[in-house]
């Protein structure tokens, strides 16, 4: 039930980040523009979470204290999907692009922090693999049907992903049960941004893991911006082809969803996610070679699509083992807004590096930039991650001799 929700969340931005930059190639011809309007996303991420998070660790309601804010946001989120595809003009649709974005950020960090409060330690790595197959799904959802619909009527993946998020994103919020009580409600923006950053101070390991989190988010929000350009502008490729690519990559990641849970708990979160950055590091490199498509590629995309679908499957099992109990909210709320941080980095970058190197790159149209750009950020991270292994043996031992 948990994991029905992270299907509806990925569903929205899914569609958002694949179908919208084709929309607005209507109004511009900027991949630069484009890139801003999808990174605003990370200006919500930056801000709201810090305030989102902790006060969800303190909002005590007969609901409980994550879900009012679940369900404050569905609604709206479902709304501007719908609305999305009809806008007239470039400003229009980027309104209605931003209160996506807002919506998203109130719904996103009590729902992560549900997870910690209701799962023991022991299922934090299967937990966030079942999660991840329902995220794979809604990647293979929104990519594979939704360029087959796009392809029928622009409108239709919107629509499609208006009704399914709506759905989806209630499920934790009407079948899930959490403590209800009566306590303080609300204690300033300011004292929950100072708690926030408190945190982040005082557990460097935690800190530590943000820096990680944030190569991760950067390298995921710019490959999902472009794909879809890199394969029918820079390859020349058909939707179809697109559509393909898009089903092999959701694909992989189904497969990672699977495996990553087993093998974070034989061989420790920490210690997946290293080797698995590696060949997702490397594999991303390899694709700044590529200057036309060849059927071949996919077994390629597949492998390096698994490594990258075990990164961010057990990314958040990792963050939860960190956590102290008593401020889960407001690390969640601090693990999404490097997320914002990485939303405004990693598509800007790309696209800038896009346009820039469009001259230099002529056969395909700068697009080969794309791939190296966010290799470089995984293979930065690596060292980060190599640090909290020890950390998260020692947290396993300690939850061992408290169970004992």
């Amino acid at each position: 039930m948990l994991g029905v929700g992270a299907l509806g969340l990925a569903w929205a931005l899914t569609t958002t980040a694949a179908y919208l930059p084709p929309l607005l190639e209507r109004f511009t011809g900027s991949t630069t523009l484009i890139a801003l309007v999808l990174a605003s996303e990370g200006l919500f991420a930056l801000t709201l979470p810090l305030v989102v998070g902790p006060w969800s660790d303190t909002f005590h309601t007969p609901l409980g204290r994550r879900r009012p804010f679940m369900l404050a946001a569905v609604g709206p989120i479902g709304f501007c999907l719908a609305l999305m595809a009809f806008m007239p003009s470039m400003w229009t649709t980027t309104l209605v692009v931003l209160a996506l974005f807002f919506a998203y950020y109130v719904y996103e960090p009590p729902y992560r922090g549900l997870y910690p409060d209701i799962l023991p330690i022991g299922l934090y790595a299967r937990a966030q693999g079942i999660q991840h197959l329902f995220r794979g799904l809604a990647i293979a959802g929104a990519l594979v049907g939704g360029g087959f619909l796009f392809h029928a009527w622009e409108p239709a993946p919107f629509l499609l992903a208006a009704a399914v998020v709506a759905a989806a994103c209630l499920v934790p919020v009407v079948f899930i049960v959490e403590d209800g009580g009566q306590g303080r409600v609300f204690e300033g923006v300011r004292v929950y941004v100072r708690h926030s950053w408190d945190v982040l101070r005082t557990h460097g390991d935690v800190a530590r893991f943000l820096v990680a989190n944030t190569a991760w988010e950067g390298t995921f929000a710019g490959a999902r911006t472009f794909v879809v350009l890199y394969i029918t502008i820079g390859l020349g490729e058909s939707l179809t082809t697109s559509s393909t690519v898009l089903g092999v990559v959701a694909g992989a990641y189904i497969v990672a969803s699977l495996v990553a849970g087993p093998l974070g708990d034989r061989f420790g979160l920490a210690r997946v996610i290293l080797g698995a950055s590696l060949v997702y590091g490397f594999g991303l490199l390899s694709g700044g070679l590529a200057t036309r498509w060849h059927a071949w590629y996919l077994p390629i995309v597949f492998f390096v699509g698994i490594a990258g679908g075990i990164v961010m499957t057990l990314a958040w099992g990792l963050l939860f083992k960190l956590m102290p109990s008593g401020d889960r909210g407001a690390i969640a709320g601090l693990a999404t807004t490097t997320k914002g941080i990485a939303l405004l980095i990693g598509p800007l970058c790309a696209g800038v590096a896009i346009d820039l190197l469009r001259p230099v790159l002529g056969e395909t149209g700068g697009y080969q930039a794309l791939w190296p750009i966010l290799g470089v950020p995984i293979l930065l991270a690596v060292p980060f991650v190599w640090s909290l292994v020890r950390v998260e043996a020692a947290r396993d031992q300690l939850a061992r001799s408290g169970a004992g």
